[in-house]
């Protein structure tokens, strides 16, 4: 990317953080569906490897229904910028009432014995919401990894906006990001990591709707080192201004096998709940990247 393109990118991430956030909400809803609907119909790179990939995930779904599918997959991801831009004017009462989670307490209830608690999440619906939910709504602090983006920036203006929902964030690269999680954790803390993409070389293959993709092992080997819970979640949107969500039961660490056997089965225990979520709200997984192994080798698309 060019100096020029860079610099294009985060002015026009600047403007919607400054611009967005002042526009009523239906009618930053509106335009949120009009860019989503504009964007599908020319059918760029983003939207035909959405659309693959929820082939993958509704296999028996004809053209019809994955166009249906991959339409109303780019309204969600686009739902989740136009509240990720407002976020930050919410008031606490709007937080508080605009997201609904099955099964929360084993969150609240795990944080109560002093463990830790690790949350994995997809990247479905919006992540930051959940997390704003937490910090605003509910006084519980958590601490998140961003990855590097680029321009340089663009990521500060992320680590900005997240840290000004209440989130602590370290970066993803530079090496200290796994000991402070780990530090957090045994201080009884909370971790969140979006883990359904691997951004790394250290991943873990897993069998994901029936093909092999790569998924992180951080959220597997912090609770095997640290004796944190771990908790897979789910999010999707609904037609109401409250997202939805669901907490999973615990994946447990296995009695026996190495600390890299342990980790492959509770990975492949994670990927299970994300695939169970993603299969009953596909087109709300903002999945527009590359995942599975067999895609990862081709050629530039």
């Amino acid at each position: 990317m060019s100096a020029a393109s860079d610099r294009l990118t985060d002015a026009l991430y600047g403007l919607g953080w400054s611009t967005v956030k002042k526009l009523p909400e239906p009618v930053a809803g509106a335009l949120g569906r009009t860019v989503a609907d504009t964007v599908w119909k020319r059918r760029g790179p983003s939207v035909l490897r959405l659309e693959s990939n929820l082939a993958r995930v509704v296999p028996d779904a004809g053209p019809e229904r994955l166009a249906a599918l991959s339409k109303a997959g780019m309204r969600s991801y686009m739902r989740y910028w136009m509240e990720s831009f407002r976020l930050p004017a919410w008031s606490e009462e709007r937080v508080r009432d605009g997201v609904e989670i099955k099964d929360i307490d084993r969150l609240f209830d795990g944080l109560t014995t002093g463990r830790g608690v690790v949350l994995a999440l997809p990247h479905m619906a919006n992540w930051d919401l959940a997390g704003a939910w937490l910090t605003r709504a509910h006084g519980v602090p958590f601490t998140t990894v961003a990855e590097r983006l680029k321009p340089e920036s663009l990521y500060d203006r992320f680590v900005a906006y997240r840290e000004s929902l209440g989130m602590e964030v370290v970066p993803h690269t530079g090496g200290s990001a796994f000991g402070t999680l780990a530090r957090r954790l045994r201080d009884g803390g909370l971790v969140a990591l979006v883990a359904d993409r691997d951004l790394s070389a250290s991943g873990i293959e897993v069998d994901f709707f029936g093909d092999t993709a790569r998924m992180p092992v951080g959220p597997s080997l912090l609770a095997q080192q640290t004796g944190a819970l771990l908790l897979p979640v789910s999010l999707w949107f609904d037609d109401s201004r409250v997202m939805r969500g669901q907490v999973f039961p615990p994946v447990p660490v296995p009695e026996t096998g190495t600390r890299a056997e342990k980790a492959s089965v509770m990975t492949q225990a994670v990927a299970d709940a994300f695939a169970a979520g993603i299969a009953e709200h596909p087109e709300d997984w903002h999945m527009l990247q590359r995942l599975w192994v067999a895609d990862l080798d081709r050629g530039p698309e």
